[in-house]
């Protein structure tokens, strides 16, 4: 995910190499965590089943949890940056404050990030889907 992040980023002429490395390091941990959990999603889904639908099992499996894992990053890395402005912490303002800014953080992953995970992404996960079918009967 790191390689598809990065080629994307400097195909697009990014500028910046210290955003580039930043969020490199991002895709790269959000893939990292993210496969133990698809492999065990994978493989309570695929349990007993033939080729094919465990490929389509860790496919959706490890395409979710990269996400997830992805987006459940960024949102706190958004969010620690926006705590200085927030309200003071467990206050009912706070956890609206919390919520919203961690929404924000998502929505932004899914019109800006995904786009990252393409082409090199998307390669990535049907061969690893297809290792895993391959190795699970």
């Amino acid at each position: 995910m790191a390689a598809s992040a990065a080629f994307n980023l400097h195909f697009a002429a990014w500028e910046s190499t210290s955003g580039i490395a930043t969020i490199v390091a991002l895709f790269s941990l959000g893939g990292a965590l993210a496969f133990p959990l698809g492999l065990v999603g994978a493989r309570l889904v695929s349990l007993g089943r033939p080729a094919q639908p465990a490929f389509a099992a860790a496919l959706i499996s490890f395409t979710v949890a990269t996400i997830a894992m992805t987006a459940g990053l960024y949102a706190l890395q958004y969010r620690s940056y926006y705590a200085q402005w927030h309200e003071p912490a467990f206050s009912v303002t706070w956890c609206f404050q919390l919520v919203f800014t961690s929404l924000a953080a998502l929505y932004q992953v899914a019109v800006l990030g995904l786009r990252l995970y393409f082409p090199v992404g998307f390669v990535a996960l049907l061969a690893l889907s297809a290792w895993f079918a391959r190795h699970a009967r």
